[in-house]
Formats: C-alpha cells, sequence, structure tokens
C-alpha cells in the first residue's frame, strides 16, 4: 500500500479512487489518544456564537434521576444541571413520537456500566422552522451526552438540530433505532462524537438534512467524528451534505456496507481510520451532487473499492489541535475504549 501525501491546507487531485494508505508512523512525542477523555475535544472545543468551548452543566446543581418524570423534568429546566442517570429509563412516546428536548446548558451521565434509556430519544434543538435561515439567539447550546445506552427509539436516538452548537456526544452505546442513530442537521455546529459504540441499527450517523436544505446547513455542520466504534452498523457512518469541514479520524469500521460518503459540497477529511469489510469505504460519487474528500492513513483489509478523493479540504489542525493514534492501533484501542463503562 501507498502512503498518501500529508497535508496541511490539504489540496487534493482528482482521481477517481486513490491508492490505499499505509498506516503512517507517529511522531515520537505523539501521545495515543485517551478513553477517557475529561473533558472535549475537536469542534466541540472551537469558539463561535458567544460561545467559548463546551462545558455542559458544569457549575450547576447535580441530581441523580432514575425514573421517567424525574429525567425529563430536569433535561427541560433552564439554567446548568449535571443530570446523573441511574439505571434503566423507558422514555414514553407520547404525542412526540418518542423524541424528548434537552434545553441548554446539561450534562447527561450515565451513571456505571448499566445507565439506559429504552423506547425513545433525545431531541437538542428548537422546533423545525424552514424560515429562519441564520442562528436564532436561543438555539440550543452546550449539551453533553455520556455513558449511556440508548436503544429502541421510535424516531432517532438523538437528533440535533436547529441551529444547536456547542455538543459533545461521548462514549454511549447506539443501537435499534428506527430512524438515526446520531442525526446533526439543520444548521447544527461545532460538533464532537467520539468514542461511541454503534450496533445492530441500519442509518447510523446523518450530517445535513436533506439536498434542498443549504440554506440552513451551507457552511456550518462543523463536526469531528473519532474513535467511534461502527459495528455492523450498516450506512451513513456518515453521510454528509453541505459541511464545510468534518474531521473523520481513528474510527473502526466492521462489516458496513459504506463508511463516510460526501455530497453537497462537503469536505471530509478522513484519516488514520480502519476498514474491515467494508464495501465502500468512503464515497463522493453518490445520490445527490458531489462532494469532495481527503484521505491519509487509512487502513483498508477486506474492502471491495477504494476510497474516493476529490477536491480541497482544509486541515482540522486550522481549528483544533489533536494526536491522531496510528490506524494500525485501531482494532485494539477503539472497540476496548468506545462505549458505555469507560468513563
Amino acid at each position: 500500500m501507498l502512503a498518501a501525501a500529508a497535508a496541511a491546507a490539504v489540496a487534493v487531485t482528482l482521481p477517481s479512487v486513490p491508492a490505499t494508505p499505509a498506516a503512517a508512523a507517529q511522531p515520537a512525542d505523539a501521545q495515543p489518544a485517551t478513553a477517557a477523555a475529561a473533558g472535549p475535544d475537536g469542534f466541540a472545543t472551537v469558539a463561535g456564537y458567544g460561545q467559548a468551548t463546551t462545558t455542559g452543566g458544569a457549575g450547576g446543581t447535580t441530581v441523580t434521576v432514575s425514573t421517567p418524570a424525574a429525567f425529563l423534568d430536569y433535561i427541560a429546566r433552564p439554567g446548568p444541571y449535571v443530570i446523573q442517570v441511574s439505571g434503566t429509563i423507558t422514555l414514553p412516546t407520547g404525542t412526540t413520537d418518542g423524541m424528548h428536548s434537552v434545553s441548554s446548558d446539561k450534562t447527561i451521565i450515565g451513571l456505571g456500566s448499566n445507565a439506559a434509556l429504552v423506547g425513545g430519544g433525545l431531541n437538542i434543538g428548537l422546533p423545525v422552522d424552514d424560515d429562519v435561515t441564520s442562528p436564532p439567539a436561543d438555539a440550543v447550546h452546550n449539551v453533553i451526552i455520556r455513558n449511556l445506552s440508548i436503544s429502541g427509539a421510535t424516531d432517532d436516538l438523538i437528533n440535533v438540530q436547529m441551529f444547536s452548537h456547542h455538543i459533545w456526544i461521548d462514549h454511549n452505546d447506539f443501537s435499534n433505532g428506527d430512524d438515526g442513530a446520531v442525526d446533526i442537521k439543520r444548521g447544527s455546529d461545532l460538533v464532537t462524537v467520539s468514542w461511541n459504540h454503534f450496533h445492530d441499527h441500519d442509518k447510523t450517523l446523518l450530517l445535513g438534512h436533506d439536498d434542498d436544505n443549504g440554506a440552513q446547513d451551507s457552511g456550518r455542520l462543523r463536526t469531528t467524528y473519532h474513535h467511534n466504534y461502527f459495528n455492523g452498523s450498516d450506512q451513513r457512518n456518515p453521510r454528509v451534505r453541505f459541511a464545510p469541514i468534518v474531521h473523520v479520524y481513528n474510527n473502526y469500521y466492521n462489516d458496513n456496507s459504506y463508511g463516510v460518503a460526501s455530497t453537497n459540497d462537503s469536505g471530509l477529511f478522513v484519516e488514520g481510520n480502519y476498514f474491515f469489510s467494508v464495501n465502500n469505504p468512503g464515497r463522493v460519487v453518490f445520490s445527490g451532487p458531489e462532494g469532495r474528500m481527503f484521505q491519509r492513513d487509512n487502513i483498508l483489509v477486506d474492502c471491495n473499492h477504494e476510497i474516493e478523493v476529490r477536491g480541497t479540504v482544509t486541515d482540522p489542525r486550522t481549528f483544533y489541535s489533536y494526536t491522531a493514534d496510528s490506524a494500525a492501533s485501531v482494532p485494539t484501542i477503539v472497540p476496548a475504549g468506545a462505549g458505555v463503562g469507560k468513563v
């Protein structure tokens, strides 16, 4: 396998598919990523919209909840709260198709390794309004969701929408949702999705609402996906529209129909991932207008196609610093570190 050229302010040529790169050696002073990170990283730490970084409910009251009524009460309250989930909470379907809204400045974190939400999902964002095309002053922001198993929702497991920003979704287990596992759309921005385990799910990660939603999504949707375990999650890992830069690094793809797809002029920076038995690891020739994709240091094993590259993509270090693990280490460190009970 050939090594892809390293890039800073990356310019990529336009072959239909690139050569598959070998894993690059880390610098001597590089430290491997820590699964139980104390705080967010990636785009969730980039300043914007009057918010310096993502802190969730830090500084607010800490409560422990074990019933649906208490959980739904606290996630909707104004002001910062750290909401600790104990045991399994079954969310009602009610009149919202099982989607329950989270207000700004919240940390929702499971206790131990058996905290779970079942039967419903979390909505982070204002109600949908197609006429709103710029961030409103009351956009939902500064939300952290960690160490929860979320399954069995009748809609999405987590939905981020309507210009929500500074969201960190970390060390969760997602399965058996009726629609998306984590959908991010309608102008949302500055999000990190890290160290999660996705399994027994079809349409995993949608980034960007649809091909006609550029008025809300263009120039936004900046998201970091790293150290996630896509364990048989079939498609949309992620599927991206309109985002100017999306950083996908050190994820472990195992038995998927496709990994990442870039459309509608999205820019995907794909590095240090390990793809095993993935039919299409990376696509720009897909449904809708083509996107852009740069790739380096990925490993492909038993895949039917190479990663497609096209266009120019900005290096994520323009926005934040990070250290990538070697792609060769990903099949070991990601299953060991991703999911619940690791924080």
